[in-house]
Parts: structure tokens; sequence; C-alpha cells
């Protein structure tokens, strides 16, 4: 991927005020970004779309954020994906990291501390100031 390239980013919460507050910021930083509260469209989306990095909530209803990011991961191997949770555990942060998550951040977490996984995910694919 060409380093002039934007970082295009899917960030999947079944919580609409997560989507809502997350896409504004991401997008000032210059990402494109499109959001999803049904785990099922995002599924969708991405089959037809690859995106660069997925930020994916564990805890929803059909299909749950680790059946995602094993479906994603599959599909693409190096797409980076960051866990957003409520429900941080010793577990499912191992069994996130197992699959091969970049980050996992426990809800709340700062926009500084999001920012700083993206900027990760950036730098990992060599994209935006690589």
């Amino acid at each position: 991927m060409e380093s002039n390239e934007q970082l295009r980013i899917l960030v999947l919460d079944d919580e609409p005020i997560v989507t809502k507050r997350l896409k504004p910021i991401l997008m000032q930083k210059g990402y494109y970004v499109e959001t999803f509260v049904k785990s099922s469209e995002a599924l969708e989306r991405f089959r037809t779309h690859p995106f660069d990095l997925v930020i994916t909530d564990l805890k929803m209803e059909g299909i749950d954020g680790m059946e995602f990011l094993s479906e994603v991961k599959d599909m693409k191997p190096e797409t980076e994906v960051i866990v957003i949770t409520g429900f941080a555990t010793m577990e499912t942060a191992k069994e996130s990291f197992r699959k091969g998550v970049l980050d996992f951040l426990a809800k709340p977490f700062t926009f500084g501390e999001l920012l700083a996984a993206v900027a990760k995910a950036e730098e990992r694919r060599g994209i935006g100031g690589a």
C-alpha cells in the first residue's frame, strides 16, 4: 500500500453513541471512517470493501466481537484490529491477542489512547507518515 493513502477504518460498536463520538475524531485526523452498529452489516461491508483497521466492541448481538475479528483476520490477515470493550477481562484480552489484535482498550478509554493505538496501526501498515 502506498504511503500517501488514507487509512481506511471500520468502527463496529452496538452502542450508537460510541460510533457517533469516534467517527468525527478519527475523520478530523484525516482517516476514512465507516461506522456500524450491527456486526452482520459490518462483516458484509468488509467482505466487499476491506479496511486497513477495524475497531470493534466485543459484546454484541448476533456475531460478537471475537467472532467478527476472527472473520476479518481470515479474510484479510494484514488488517489491524483494535478491540474496545466494557467487559475487559484477562481472558478476553489474552484471547484477543491470540487472534492477532493490535491493541485492547477497556471502556472508558480516552481519545488519546485510541488515537495512539490507531497511530500504531498506521505505522504497522506503512500508511500516512511513513
